[in-house]
């Protein structure tokens, strides 16, 4: 079986660092020249951490790459305490002081790794305010802060006590490794997929960070410590520990891969709302704790006044910034509410909307179809009256008046019929079939159409159709309902003041364009007239479907629809259609098309 690249690389990195720090512990005696060794690897160390975690930096889901970027600022300021202890030991060359001013950079590393739990990235949640996450964060920042002024910092300050600071600081620093110990285990056990294998190496860097940290106060306690003893080799390997995880991660493209789809969309929201329930809760928690904590610490704690009198003064001080950041949170929060209850409110107004016009089309439906029989019906005395007419025509003598008349009746009766076919094409519903169409014949008989409509004296119609237009392919329902709809717009913007509707088609290099300019008053806003919902017409008498629904009904012919006002006036719809060559042209034309450039 052979072992990929990247393990080859990482197994070589753990055998090299590990094997060399042992080998120097062993040959080398507590000094100068060992103390410097093992200052160096730590410090050098949570680079190498980094370097693998910051690998999945790179991707396009937002929680995960915070989670890996807090990794990685842990292994930071744990590498910023190390130069701290460094600056003491090879620069000052003293045995660091007790308290250190390094001790709460190494207890602050931790609040990043914390804040990772809080994100879960192998879920797939939805996202939230960046917001909400800085507050979140820095309310769990001035929380452990205040735990670590309120425990440790009184046998500092407000008196020297070396002993009891130690062992507060030891307490409150091991209660944050077995929280975030937990966190990783309890996702271990829960996760499945490749997201458990991280989460497995993740764990195991806590397990050894925290075994590390037990060894090398067990040793400090009884006095056997010395920097680059194999005290220290737990340490070193929970960092190498925690870069293989970046790299564990890496290997398996979870930085490129989607979070895995949830079973339903009740296991999402379900896991979006625990988010939402627990995070004010511990905010809650958080800011009650300094009350609480204070009335133990002056009443029941029994310490020194003077210890008292401090930790009191630490809950009223940070009781101000942790309240802020608490009313900061809700205010966001109730901005989030707002705009959520505001798109209910829009997808309300949408969806009923949505429902008028499912009735109206369920009445249009049904209109059609009375439609459709009613034309039948006329369909049956009209034969009789162009046969009627024809015979009427035909039996009276050249110059008798009952010739023309026939002739008269005959002609209004093709022309009803030929308006009783149209209705019935346009009312039928078939599926789209594309044929080769003369568009001059669709927009006569949508004009036709619309005429039966006319109820302004004021309106005209007036066409320049040219004569040899070219054939295209497409369905004739749907070209003759998209030239239906942009009429009808025309007619009712021109209602009031009356103007002319000029239809023109032509043909313009492999396209046909069919133009529909009015008179009216042109359009408002012609870059949002397709978009869906949009119209100026008063309630009750559009939905803004209409002309969404054209711009539809053309891409399908691969065509385009556009719409401006004229400098004279009024608006004019242009529609481009491909004329049938140009949609087939290796059915029409054996000459091979030219390359395009690279």
């Amino acid at each position: 079986m052979q072992v990929p690249r990247m393990t080859r690389w990482v197994i070589g990195i753990w055998v090299l660092v590990l094997g060399a720090y042992t080998l120097v512990s062993l040959l080398l005696k507590p000094g100068p020249s060992l103390t410097a060794f093992g200052d160096i690897v730590q410090c050098l160390v949570p680079l190498l951490a980094n370097a693998g975690l910051l690998l999945n930096a790179g991707s396009t889901n937002w929680r995960r790459n915070l989670f890996w970027m807090l990794l990685a600022l842990a292994s930071t300021a744990w590498m910023a305490g190390q130069f701290v202890w460094t600056y003491y030991e090879l620069y000052l060359r003293v045995p660091e002081p007790n308290p250190s001013p390094a001790d709460l950079i190494f207890f602050l590393h931790g609040v990043p790794a914390m804040a990772t739990l809080a994100l879960r990235p192998d879920r797939d949640q939805p996202i939230r305010a960046w917001g909400h996450g800085y507050v979140d964060f820095a309310l769990l920042l001035l929380w452990w802060l205040y735990l670590y002024a309120f425990m440790v910092l009184p046998w500092a300050v407000a008196v020297s006590d070396v002993a009891r600071y130690s062992q507060t600081y030891n307490v409150l620093a091991h209660s944050q490794n077995v929280v975030i110990l937990a966190g990783f285990g309890l996702f271990w056990l829960r996760t499945k997929g490749p997201w458990r294998v991280v989460y497995a190496h993740l764990f195991g860097a806590a397990c050894t960070y925290m075994a590390g940290t037990l060894a090398l106060n067990v040793a400090m306690d009884l006095g056997n410590y010395h920097t680059g003893s194999l005290n220290d080799i737990p340490m070193v390997a929970s960092f190498l520990w925690y870069g293989t995880a970046g790299v564990a991660a890496y290997r398996l493209k979870l930085h490129r891969r989607p979070p895995p789809p949830q079973p339903a969309d009740e296991t999402a929201d379900q896991a979006a709302a625990g988010e939402g329930v627990w995070l004010p809760r511990l905010a809650m928690v958080a800011i009650l704790s300094l009350p609480v904590l204070a009335l133990w610490a002056f009443w029941f704690s029994g310490a020194l006044l003077k210890v008292r009198e401090f930790r009191l003064m630490v809950s009223l001080v940070s009781s101000i910034p942790l309240g802020i950041l608490i009313f900061l949170r809700q205010h966001l929060l109730d901005k989030e509410r707002l705009r959520l209850l505001e798109e209910s409110r829009q997808s309300v107004r949408d969806l009923k909307q949505l429902q008028a016009q499912m009735v109206q089309s369920e009445k249009l439906v049904s209109l059609g179809q009375l439609a459709a029989g009613a034309a039948h019906e006329i369909n049956n005395p009209l034969t009789a009256i162009l046969g009627y007419a024809d015979l009427l025509t035909e039996d009276a003598a050249a110059g008798d008046p009952g010739r023309s008349l026939g002739a008269k009746i005959r002609e209004q009766a093709r022309r009803t019929k030929q308006l009783v076919t149209s209705l019935l094409s346009f009312a039928r519903q078939v599926p789209a079939e594309r044929t080769l169409l003369d568009l001059n014949a669709i927009v006569t008989n949508a004009l036709q159409l619309q005429a039966l409509n006319l109820r302004n004296d004021h309106i005209r119609f007036e066409t320049q159709l040219e004569t040899v237009l070219p054939g295209v392919r497409g369905d004739s329902n749907q070209l003759l309902q998209v030239f239906f709809n942009v009429i009808s717009n025309a007619m009712d913007a021109m209602e009031e003041s009356g103007g002319v509707l000029t239809v023109k088609t032509k043909r313009e290099r492999s396209q046909v364009v069919v133009q529909f300019s009015d008179t009216g008053p042109g359009i408002r806003e012609p870059h949002r007239v397709f978009d869906p919902f949009y119209t100026t017409k008063p309630v009750g008498k559009g939905t803004g479907l209409g002309l969404s629904i054209c711009y539809g009904l053309v891409k399908e012919h691969e065509g385009a629809i556009a719409c401006y006002n004229r400098p004279e006036g009024g608006a004019t719809f242009r529609i481009e259609l491909p004329v049938a060559l140009a949609i087939f042209p290796q059915r029409e034309s054996s000459v091979p098309a030219k390359p395009k450039a690279s």
